[in-house]
């Protein structure tokens, strides 16, 4: 039986897809085989031997050390996509919240009723403070064309936008998912001239950290209204308050609110990370998480790892031998080689890498002996071996 330690509430749509027969699940289990979690840090925890995958119910894996786990042969997976029409959602309205001034005129009419005034009396001369532009018409620049960044774009050009959009990783499936009005520029300085909104839908890495600072933003027109649902530390906080202050950025409405910019920024639209959160989101991504443990527990493969290579085999064979090795030359070679030097006949075999690291399932026609196993994990370069038997 796999033991599954759940970390955070996930959703019981997500929990239910494992058999009680096969499945031990509980926020309790120790030794675990799998960890499925949200937001849970695990940087500090203390990794069993038995682990074998980590699931993340989201697509930003910040709070797994990617690093450590890959050293252990521990697979990440994450649930791109399952949560993006949530945040498509929160962006549409966060363009409009941006525009029309909508926050501050809620709060504007608190603060008069709250004065005793007779707010019927005064409304018409009030709102004047609160014009604002329409988005009709007007260009969206979007970083980044994943999953939410082309549901943003379609949404957008539907509603009557021009769209230009910016992903030098840029995949066929996303390509062909975008609308054929949304136009790709090839550097960001192009999006940042032309755009009248920005919004970003990347992940943290290095490259991208305040990827969006005082030089990035001095390449806005000014009056650009900036969108942040992605990560707070793609944005340079100094900068932001600073363009702000100018009136070189109009309003900047992020997820990621912080106490500086609450008290320095001006026209600053906090939200407290609600991208995601809505009852669907939550069940979408618990079954995407609970289906890549489910597969790579029984059967191997590997779909939408953060840190191996997407690798799936169908069955064939009596036995299956799943190895995470390092990505250097000769190791197929090797892996077969003794295999064939111990009398084992392969029946079938698949190998994918993915930057330092790669994987390769071996179906074979017997169930090996153990000795197989070790002389498999003592082969230079093997960072884990495990077998399934159908």
């Amino acid at each position: 039986m796999f033991r599954i330690k759940t970390m955070n509430k996930i959703s019981p749509l997500g929990l239910e897809r494992f058999s009680d027969e096969v499945y031990d699940v509980s926020d309790k289990i120790e030794d675990e085989d799998a960890i499925v979690l949200r937001s849970a840090k695990l940087h500090d925890y203390d990794f069993p031997a038995s682990l074998l995958c980590i699931s993340r119910a989201g697509s930003g894996v910040n709070n797994i050390p990617i690093d450590r786990c890959s050293e252990k042969g521990i697979c990440v997976f994450n649930t791109p996509g399952a949560n993006a029409n949530a945040v498509k959602e929160l962006v549409i309205c966060s363009l409009l919240l941006a525009s029309r001034r909508i926050p501050a005129s809620i709060n504007w009419v608190k603060e008069v009723v709250a004065s005793g005034t007779d707010v019927t009396t005064v409304v018409e001369k009030g709102k004047s403070e609160f014009v604002g532009p329409e988005i009709y018409k007007k260009t969206l620049g979007i970083i980044g064309l994943g999953a939410i960044g082309t549901y943003v774009a379609n949404s957008a050009v539907s509603l009557g936008m021009d769209v230009v959009g910016y992903d030098p990783y840029l995949s066929v499936d996303s390509a062909l998912r975008l609308d054929r009005h949304v136009k790709i520029v090839k550097n960001l300085s192009d999006l940042y001239r032309k755009a009248d909104y920005i919004t970003a839908h990347i992940h943290v890495t290095p490259e991208t950290t305040k990827l969006i600072d005082e030089k990035a933003i001095a390449q806005m027109k000014r009056g650009v209204r900036v969108i942040n649902l992605a990560r707070g530390e793609i944005v340079d906080d100094e900068a932001m308050i600073k363009a702000l202050d100018t009136g070189r950025v109009a309003c900047y409405v992020t997820d990621f609110p912080n106490n500086r910019l609450m008290t320095e920024g001006r026209n600053v639209i906090a939200m407290p990370h609600l991208g995601a959160s809505t009852p669907e989101s939550e069940d979408n991504c618990a079954v995407m998480a609970v289906d890549e443990v489910i597969d790579y527990l029984e059967n191997g493969n590997i779909k939408n790892s953060v840190n191996l290579p997407n690798c799936a085999l169908d069955r064939s064979g009596v036995m299956r031998i799943c190895i995470i090795h390092k990505n250097i030359p000769a190791m197929l070679a090797n892996i077969t080689g003794l295999l064939s030097k111990d009398g084992v006949n392969v029946e079938n075999l698949t190998n994918k890498s993915r930057g330092d690291y790669a994987y390769t399932i071996v179906d074979v026609n017997v169930a090996v002996e153990q000795n197989v196993i070790d002389d498999l994990e003592a082969l230079e370069n093997v960072v884990r071996v495990r077998t399934i038997v159908w």
